[in-house]
């Protein structure tokens, strides 16, 4: 067959460890026989962040305005014990975050269910999706240790030199504060993204924080994103047949678990950080899990929802052999291709993505996985395949639907 032709480079971030062994497979075995790949390449590895600066990370999210679409490969972010491994200049920021706060995005994280991968919660039919704001609160905030009694306040001090203060506490001994903040752009744009994705993928979109207790911050994302649905985006949920409504955090855990799932959940930052992992590891695996950055300017960055697998990486390095789960990382490709499909009207390349994604499928529903997946299947009698093993099979099954 012939191989399907882009018109748009999708812009390629390249990652660390095993994530990027994998990567390489994945495009040697099931794109480039398929696909005239077309894309920008940036190496975001932890080395070439360190010989850039990590100007790397900067122009790979330029990139993704100019192109509007981008994969990215799983990188690490330094901790002390990678800057003497790495010998780096400094413990450069992570580059998810970086590119999150260049692209003004909201992060969407799926699990990707397939038969034999049975989700914990009995009653969950259909994927929950978290929409995970990606900016401020505890990730933005500073703190302080208190040494002993006295008075701590909030100040703000405008431009013209006034004051505003607001008691925090009284300390009659040692203790701890946090200040927090955000900004009311953010919340608009994390608010839009929401409520785009939603008519994008007909969904019902929940959202939730805590303003009973918190009256005026998480009352304030609570209004703006009423007043922006009110104003833009009401008649559209309605002509499409979905919902959008508010509800205090506690309850929508309660309801969540009740839930047949099938919907979006909206949290601020911390609390998608927390649910996503949740549900995530309720279906089943970090490894099976979609994620996309969705910016309300119409920029998308597909990647995995999980890490470096820093541990198969070093017996890969001592010639051992992994089982690594590659399929958020293929999907992170076919989320790519199908959305640069869609917005260059190539439907061969969105069609492409559609059967790459039902390979991966096939072959786990067949009984052929990778060790993490035979660990928690329902399929008796499972075949575990190593690495690169799972991509090959992947390759047989799509080869099949393809002829």
């Amino acid at each position: 067959m012939d191989k399907i032709k882009m018109t748009t480079p999708l812009v390629e971030m390249d990652g660390d460890e095993m994530t990027r062994i994998l990567w390489q497979m994945i495009k040697d075995e099931l794109l480039l026989p398929f696909i005239d790949l077309k894309t920008e390449y940036y190496d975001l590895g932890l080395e070439e962040r360190n010989r850039t600066n990590d100007q790397v990370t900067v122009d790979s999210a330029n990139a993704t305005k100019k192109y509007g679409v981008a994969v990215k490969c799983a990188t690490i972010t330094p901790n002390a014990a990678r800057m003497t491994e790495y010998n780096l200049k400094e413990m450069w920021k992570s580059p998810n975050g970086t590119i999150r706060a260049m692209l003004d995005g909201t992060v969407f994280r799926a699990p990707i269910v397939v038969k034999g991968i049975d989700p914990n919660v009995k009653s969950w039919e259909k994927p929950i999706t978290i929409a995970r704001h990606a900016y401020g609160d505890v990730y933005k905030a500073s703190e302080m240790k208190i040494p002993g009694p006295g008075k701590a306040e909030l100040v703000y001090t405008a431009e013209d030199g006034t004051e505003t203060r607001e008691l925090i506490h009284n300390f009659k001994g040692a203790g701890v504060i946090q200040g927090q903040h955000n900004l009311e752009d953010s919340i608009e744009s994390f608010a839009h993204s929401c409520f785009k994705y939603a008519l994008d993928t007909k969904q019902d979109l929940w959202f939730a924080t805590k303003d009973t207790i918190s009256k005026k911050y998480d009352h304030t994302f609570k209004d703006i994103f009423q007043e922006i649905f009110d104003k833009e985006y009401k008649d559209a949920f309605d002509a499409a047949g979905i919902e959008y409504f508010y509800t205090l955090i506690d309850d929508a855990v309660a309801r969540v678990m009740k839930s047949k799932g099938g919907f979006i959940w909206a949290c601020k930052n911390y609390d998608g950080d927390v649910m996503s992992d949740m549900i995530s590891s309720a279906f089943g695996s970090l490894a099976m899990m979609t994620s996309v950055l969705v910016s309300p300017q119409g920029y998308y960055e597909y990647e995995a929802a999980h890490g470096t697998v820093q541990r198969h990486y070093y017996k890969h390095l001592k010639g051992e052999e992994t089982s690594t789960n590659s399929v958020a990382t293929i999907f992170a490709w076919t989320g790519a291709l199908r959305k640069r499909g869609e917005l260059d009207n190539i439907s061969e390349l969105s069609d492409f993505a559609d059967k790459l994604e039902a390979a991966c499928l096939k072959t786990i529903e067949s009984g052929k996985m990778t060790k993490d997946l035979a660990l928690i299947t329902s399929i008796p009698n499972p075949t575990v395949l190593n690495s690169e093993g799972f991509i090959k099979a992947i390759r047989a099954e799509l080869e099949t639907s393809l002829a």
